[in-house]
């Protein structure tokens, strides 16, 4: 069949085993779109909300990608692996049986807030163009630099020795598998990560999901699927005329004399027409008092959110 211009996004409960990569192909071949892409990768250990963008929607991914993230994740104590999850090798063994969950509740505050952490080795980030896991494949050991990220809040929901169960609230470019290895470490044992599910990215909840094989089972995605602003639902917006639509669409910023502007310099908000439809984002410019369009999509969409 003939690939189909497709806009909007699909928000897929990710089996396990599969990449994120693998997700969007699936959906590819399902709807016959022309571009898919994936909002955050999940390893494939992990399930759970990952938002499939389609055709335009994928101009807006840096915006999605920017929100929270929860995640539920089992940690197993005693062990650590190479991979820092269960599909790794066992590199490292120690006793857990002296730790209770007043020292873990303890020791887990040490990792809330803005800290340092170092990305696993097998991952997907890049060192001079090539992706890190195919270096440690290889053998190829490096130092991987420590990263700011920000994390939220860590609570427990059971502690079953050897497994602790948690969940996880965080920003972008925080590593789960980091996260239980360093755990492991700082209680003066070992762990990995046995089990992930995020439950949450940006405004996207597990609750929107559809299961993958769901999709494959009946030609469903064109009753679900979503517009790209579901997933900018956080920003304020506002309403153009046909006339400040035009100049929107060719690129030139829009003034509001007769109205009071109170938008924060450089906040952005969602651009809709008369007959709602999503137009773009705009970013509002202090000095000129004018919103100056961000995104503009080449074919208007009609929204339920205007």
């Amino acid at each position: 069949m003939t690939k189909q211009d497709i806009d909007g996004i699909l928000i897929i409960d990710k089996p396990p085993e599969f990449t994120s990569m693998n997700v969007v192909r699936a959906i590819k071949r399902i709807t016959h779109a022309k571009k898919a892409g994936h909002v955050g990768t999940l390893d494939p250990l992990a399930t759970g909300v990952l938002p499939i963008c389609l055709g335009q929607a994928t101009r807006f991914v840096d915006y999605y990608v920017d929100d929270r993230k929860n995640y539920l994740a089992e940690i197993r104590l005693g062990f650590a692996t190479d991979t820092y999850d269960s599909q790794g090798e066992t590199i490292h063994q120690g006793k857990y049986e002296h730790l209770s969950i007043e020292n873990i509740t303890k020791t887990m505050l040490s990792f809330e807030g803005v800290i340092l952490q170092r990305p696993p080795m097998f991952s997907a980030l890049k060192r001079d163009g090539t992706r890190l896991y195919k270096l440690a494949r290889a053998g190829v050991e490096i130092d991987i630099p420590l990263r700011s990220v920000v994390v939220h809040t860590i609570t427990i929901e059971s502690w079953n020795p050897p497994f602790l169960n948690v969940e996880i609230s965080c920003g972008k470019g925080f590593y789960v598998r980091s996260f239980a290895h360093d755990l492991g470490l700082e209680l003066g044992s070992y762990a990995h990560l046995s089990q992930l599910r995020r439950i949450k990215s940006g405004i996207f909840n597990i609750e929107d999901t559809i299961p993958l094989d769901e999709l494959e089972a009946g030609n469903t995605w064109n009753e679900i699927i979503d517009t790209p602003d579901r997933g900018l639902l956080q920003m304020k917006s506002f309403n153009v005329n046909t006339l400040l639509e035009s100049k929107f669409q060719n690129g030139q910023a829009l003034s509001f004399l007769n109205e009071p502007l109170d938008a924060a310099h450089l906040e952005v908000r969602r651009v809709y027409s008369e007959e709602r439809c999503f137009l773009g984002l705009a970013k509002f410019d202090r000095s000129t008092n004018s919103w100056k369009p961000e995104k503009v999509l080449t074919k208007p969409l009609l929204s339920k959110y205007a």
